[in-house]
Formats: C-alpha cells, structure tokens, sequence
C-alpha cells in the first residue's frame, strides 16, 4: 500500500470560456502531504485551474480526482476535504474575528458548542487570540490574511488551495504566512499554491509546474527546473597563480579571472557534474581553496520558459 497516495489527480484538464482556450490538456500529479506550486504570467489559467479542482467551475474534458473524489459527479464530497483561500479575503469586516470563524463552523455544521472551540483553536494557531474579539476592519494585512486562511480550515481540511494567499503583505507578515503553511504540510495537509511571488514557490513548494498560454511547459523542483536554463557554473577559487594555472591545464580554456584567482566553470549545477569536477582536479593534485556552485534562479527560469509562441518554444527545446 502507497503510504503517500496522491491528493490530486488531473488528466488532460481542458476548459474554453467562448473561443478563447484558457487550459490546453494539462496533467497534474500532486502527492499527499506535500506542496504544490502552480507558477504562469497573468491569464495563464492559474485561478481558472484551482476554480476546477475546488468545484467552482466545471472543466469541458479531462480525468480530475481531489482527495480520491471527481469534482464533477461527487462535488459535495471534494468540498468536504478541502479549503480554499482565494486572492481576495473572504473575511466580513463587520464581524469579529471569532465571530467570522463561528460562522464559518456554522456553515460546516459543526454544532454550536464544537463550532466555538474550534473557533478558539483556530484563533490560537493563528495568532489571534488577542484580537478575538475585535472587528475584522481594524486588522493589519497579515492579520487578514491569517484569519482568512483560519477561515478556511475549520472544516479539518486535508489539502488546501491557496491562490496568491501572501499577494499584498510586508516580507515579516509573508514569512510568518510561510511558517504557517509548513506547519500545516508537517500535520499532513496536501497544500496547492499559486503564486506570483517565485521566492515563495522556491522556498515552500516539493513540486512546482510553470503554466503559460494554457499549458503545462514545466514541472520539477525548483533545483531541477533552475537546471533547465543556461548561467550555471561552478566558482573556483585557488590560493596562489601556480594552482590557477595548474587547474587551467586540467580543465582546459575556462573563464579565468588572475586578480581574484578564480576560474568560473560551466556547470549545471548537479552532482555528477560536481563530482566529475572534483575528481579531474583531484587526479592533478590540484587544491581548491573556495568552491561555490551557482545556478540560475526560478525568476530565470520563468523569464526563459514562458511568454513565447508556442512555435517559438518548440524551437527551444
């Protein structure tokens, strides 16, 4: 028995608003208890994508199962697995933030007396209890942000949707919304992010896929994705001009800088081309003083892979 099934199961997801195609046959694979990162420019069907897979919308074509359910014939039992924090707060401003979390507990129907500590529970995870029984209105941003996120799990979901969940906080209030989220994926929630920041898929995300015009065009880790554009090379730096030049020997013509006495080496920045590296310099007994590896970064891979004619993307390849 697989003891990490798949939360998430798409097969060739298509979905047309009149004759404008917004996904194109996209496969998605997403495991439990990790995090997913769906990155692509504005329009590439981000949001139309988290729509499908959370009922919202219904897709034209395509296989889907969330939480082992198809959003489509069993949408009631897809909603009962997941949350969902969309890119506009979904708190009332007239309310408390325990009164919007009482409703929300309304809504599930959890009963008034479980309704309350879960509220009280959500509150403090979050961060909120002091602010209890204030109004929504007066709350900062990140403040917001949390109790929206609270919001959307008080049903106990096991994955959750975030869509631009961190768009418009100062970087304190982004990194404790980071926090959070991790703490969320160690208690076994399946997270599904879309982002604009590529900073915050780099830092959170297990799996991230690049979606543009419709498209998946890529999908990895973020240190596999960094490999697929050029820039990567591996800095080393000697201790004297003799072991510079005794590695140039080795390594054959190199970018070299003599004042620094570093060479740059082409690299893609994986570990067999490290050690193949290490182990040609080692045959020479030649010491490296300072190594540093360098790979390009996913705001490189984004501006590489996307925003080009489908044509023009075949001829990249």
């Amino acid at each position: 028995m697989n003891p990490n099934p798949a939360a998430i199961v798409v097969s060739g997801l298509r979905k047309s608003y009149g004759d404008k195609l917004v996904l194109d046959g996209i496969d998605l694979h997403v495991q439990s208890g990790t995090i997913f990162a769906l990155l692509g420019p504005n329009g590439a069907g981000k949001t139309t994508t988290v729509q499908i897979l959370s009922t919202l919308v219904r897709a034209d074509g395509g296989l889907i199962s969330v939480g082992g359910h198809d959003p489509a014939r069993d949408p009631d039992a897809v909603r009962a697995a997941i949350g969902v924090t969309g890119q506009f707060s979904a708190v009332d401003n007239l309310l408390t933030a325990e009164e919007n979390l009482v409703l929300m507990a309304d809504l599930h129907h959890l009963g008034k007396r479980a309704g309350r500590q879960r509220a009280a529970t959500l509150l403090e995870r979050f961060d909120l209890t002091d602010s209890a029984t204030k109004q929504a209105s007066t709350f900062s941003g990140g403040m917001r942000r949390r109790l929206d996120l609270a919001m959307g799990l008080v049903g106990d979901p096991r994955v959750v949707f975030l869509d631009e969940p961190t768009t418009g906080l100062d970087p304190r209030s982004r990194r404790d919304m980071w926090r959070m989220i991790r703490e969320l994926v160690a208690g076994g929630v399946t997270i599904f992010l879309t982002t604009q920041y590529l900073e915050e898929a780099d830092q959170l995300a297990d799996r991230i896929a690049v979606l543009d015009h419709g498209k998946l065009v890529a999908e990895g880790t973020a240190e596999e994705l960094k490999r697929l554009v050029p820039g990567g090379h591996i800095s080393l730096r000697f201790a004297d001009a003799t072991a510079l030049d005794t590695a140039v020997r080795s390594l054959g013509d190199v970018p070299r800088d003599d004042d620094a006495l570093v060479l740059r080496v082409p690299s893609d920045g994986g570990v067999a081309s490290l050690r193949g590296l290490l182990a040609r310099l080692d045959a020479d007994a030649v010491e490296v003083a300072e190594l540093t590896v360098h790979t390009p970064d996913l705001d490189d891979v984004f501006l590489a892979i996307t925003g080009k004619p489908d044509h023009e993307r075949e001829l990249a390849k």
